[in-house]
């Protein structure tokens, strides 16, 4: 049988990376279809400590694709985060937890499976029909880290009484304490120190369209936001740049407290600042503007700025 190669977004965080892993796993061990796990990116420090902690090497970067390839997409159903040509390749499978966005096409009916989860992977554990102990403990250990990574540790208005009932048995099934590995998870993810700026804006991000215009939403998930502060004059030139080379209108880049479930958006410029201030309500007069309970860029942050 052709192998399937499975792989997430660009940019890929956590839940993308180790979904790949997870599912190819899934694939070649429980439905006998030989699967290979990919990146189309980098994988951000919380990823590459996940992925360090539980004894697997960074997947091969998957650099294009053809019409030769067999594909399934995970934690995206958005064609504009994978490669331009993506409909290209044979869709096998789709498998994912964000709106339906369109753009993909299949040349037959195929296995699509959206549900309305914090994580890739609880979406994953429904299809396994697998109980937490009868995981292999390093495949156990990526999916109970994607759906904390998501969830910021069950912090995330996405979080579901599913999500968090599966993290706790898969913590219990691994003896693992969810608050300690969290903790562990969310220090790795906060250290930026080798990162350049328009990584940093580029890490964590979609483009979107809003109000007809094409702008990327950058997140910048961590416990120690003043490091991100710290650098903010080298990431507003940072911003111009990364407009002028992807692209786009405009740079919203957020970084979320984690701890005190909060996020600070950058006001770089008037138009920034007077979209914010109609999405969120506030009256902005800084460079910076704190949103407090906004953690979330799907349920929160992408809604708020569509109104």
């Amino acid at each position: 049988m052709k192998d399937i190669k499975v792989f997430g977004h660009l940019s890929p965080d956590t839940d993308a990376t180790a979904s790949a892993i997870v599912w190819s796993w899934f694939l070649t061990n429980h439905r006998n279809q030989p699967a290979t796990a990919y990146v189309l990116g980098n994988p951000n420090n919380e990823a590459l400590f996940v992925l360090n902690k539980w004894g697997f090497d960074v997947p091969p970067l998957l650099e294009s694709i053809s019409k030769e390839d067999l594909v399934t997409i995970v934690d995206t159903n958005n064609a504009d985060e994978l490669f331009a040509n993506i409909n290209d390749a044979e869709i096998v499978s789709i498998i994912d937890h964000h709106k339906l966005t369109g753009g993909l096409k299949t040349d037959s009916p195929r296995e699509v499976v959206i549900q309305p989860y914090a994580s890739t992977m609880t979406v994953m554990f429904n299809i396994m029909n697998l109980e937490p102990n009868e995981l292999p403990k390093n495949i156990a250990g990526l999916m109970l880290s994607g759906i904390l990574s998501d969830t910021l540790e069950f912090r995330s208005p996405t979080t579901t009484s599913d999500d968090e009932k599966l993290a706790r048995e898969l913590a219990r099934a691994l003896g693992i304490n969810i608050n300690d590995y969290a903790s562990a998870m969310f220090e790795a993810k906060s250290d930026i120190s080798e990162l350049s700026d328009a990584e940093l804006i580029r890490m964590d991000s979609k483009v979107v369209e809003i109000k007809g215009e094409s702008v990327r939403i950058s997140v910048l998930e961590t416990t120690n936001p003043q490091s991100v502060l710290d650098r903010r004059e080298s990431l507003v030139q940072s911003i111009d740049e990364v407009c002028r080379e992807d692209h786009v209108q405009h740079v919203f880049l957020f970084i979320v407290d984690i701890l005190n479930q909060e996020a600070i958006l950058l006001t770089h410029n008037d138009h920034v600042r007077d979209i914010a201030e109609q999405a969120f309500g506030v009256a902005i007069d800084g460079e910076t503007v704190v949103l407090p309970g906004i953690v979330s860029r799907k349920k929160q942050i992408i809604p708020a700025l569509s109104k």
